[in-house]
């Protein structure tokens, strides 16, 4: 009865008033660390506007989560409507994700409102789909994988389409070369040149498989782990709810198995390049407890309590220790003007792009990484700078720093580091400053803590 009342006053309010307030605080309560690509291809570039692009995405989630209701309403009624949205809003990797400067967050917003506007229960295939094709358009624009999860979409539009011809000609061929020119304008202004950043990502991605230099995962991995862990508690309703699917949302099912197996044939593999697909599957769990009736409320009480746990702690504990350091080395900014010697210099010895730069510090303090650009010149026996470190790391501080006066001031690494390099810190007299947590769940050169030492 509890669980009841707490469900009715969830649902009670404007659908978008409730979703801006929530995505808001969604976007206060994420502080930790996912992956690099958050702060070194966003943040890093526009580092004094650090908060501004969170919000922006967070309220651009919102729009989406309005838009997703809006859609399943119209499709399906109320009720299944309201479930749709519950699950949505209550979903963990979506709350963990969808604020976060990610290419995969825009993506994903991009893709719901497309959806919003695509014929999915009309007979109208034509009219208006510039709107969609547009939403999609810019999708590709922003990560042309988006185009993986649209493939079926816009195939199953164009096999119903009357006037097939037209539809190709008159809306989708002008409405992606509009979004590619816009594209290449911008992209030259700011690069200066001429330059198709799409076809770069292919190329980098695709053709030359970069993404294989930062790791590889078995053909199943989508199967078997990814896809569980990023739908979570939702997969028991999710499956009732794809065997409840209509023959208007059988495009939407193929489309997630589609999306799967399309990106289990790319050796580099990541839980959010899957995140697009997550919305989709919030449609059926909503079919799913909408249908559910008399387990419906200990289902639902037990999705909103298994994945608040999820979320909070992945929001809040998991990898937050990277953070907490840049707040920390936040103190080196407050130097005087001109800085008294030894000017700060930081040495961070943890695996490539572990931590944010200058988007957290905001300050023309000395900072330097261990790189891992990818090889791109095809060698064989190319060797990146954090792999020649690990491989020796005494080796490698003796040549790096032959003499005392090119130390820097303070070296962060991770715990696992520390007894390696102690004939290095001790002697050079570094003393540890500061111990910060960073996960319960360490995994390879990454550790439980960050140690940060100085000179």
């Amino acid at each position: 009865k509890d669980c009841h009342v707490i469900l009715a006053g969830f649902f009670g309010g404007s659908v978008t008033v409730f979703s801006v307030i929530f995505r808001l605080v969604n976007c206060l309560l994420v502080q930790t660390s996912f992956v690099p690509d958050e702060y070194w291809q966003s943040l890093e570039i526009s580092h004094g506007m650090i908060l501004l692009p969170r919000v922006a995405q967070a309220l651009l989630a919102a729009l989406a989560d309005v838009k997703l209701y809006h859609l399943v309403r119209r499709s399906e009624g109320p009720d299944v409507a309201k479930w749709t949205f519950f699950c949505q809003l209550c979903s963990w990797f979506t709350w963990y994700c969808c604020t976060r400067t990610l290419t995969n967050s825009m993506e994903t917003t991009l893709t719901v409102l497309a959806l919003y506007y695509y014929p999915l229960c009309t007979d109208n295939t034509h009219n208006s789909s510039w709107k969609y094709l547009s939403l999609v358009s810019w999708a590709v624009v922003v990560r042309p994988t988006a185009l993986v999860v649209w493939l079926p979409l816009l195939f199953h539009h164009l096999w119903r389409a009357e006037n097939k011809l037209k539809l190709i000609t008159h809306q989708g061929l002008p409405v992606a070369a509009a979004a590619l020119v816009s594209s290449a304008l911008i992209d030259c202004i700011f690069y200066g040149k001429w330059i198709f950043v799409q076809w770069n990502f292919l190329k980098f991605n695709i053709f030359h498989n970069v993404g294989k230099f930062y790791g590889t995962h078995p053909w199943h991995w989508y199967l078997t782990q990814g896809f569980v862990a990023v739908i979570g508690p939702h997969l028991p309703v999710f499956l009732h709810g794809c065997s409840l699917t209509s023959t208007r949302h059988r495009v939407l099912l193929i489309t997630i198995i589609w999306t799967l197996l399309v990106y289990s044939f790319l050796a580099h593999k990541e839980f959010r390049f899957i995140y697009p697909v997550l919305p989709f599957c919030m449609i059926f769990c909503g079919m799913s407890l909408a249908q559910l009736r008399a387990w419906r409320s200990c289902a639902a009480c037990a999705l909103l309590v298994l994945n608040l746990a999820a979320a909070f702690y992945t929001g809040l504990v998991h990898q937050r220790g990277v953070l907490d350091l840049m707040a920390h080395l936040q103190h080196l900014c407050d130097i005087t003007d001109p800085p008294s010697p030894p000017e700060p210099e930081v040495l961070f010895l943890m695996p490539c792009h572990s931590t944010p730069f200058y988007s957290h510090l905001h300050c023309p303090v000395r900072l330097r990484f261990l790189e891992c650009p990818p090889d791109l010149t095809g060698k064989q026996d190319y060797v990146d700078e954090a792999a020649l470190f690990y491989a020796d790391p005494l080796r490698w501080l003796g040549s790096s720093y032959p003499n005392t006066s090119m130390l820097p001031t303070h070296v962060v690494l991770f715990d696992p580091l520390e007894k390696e390099i102690s004939a290095f810190l001790d002697g050079n007299k570094f003393v540890k400053e500061a111990e910060l947590f960073h996960t319960h769940l360490p995994e390879g050169r990454v550790g439980r803590k960050i140690f940060v030492y100085k000179q």
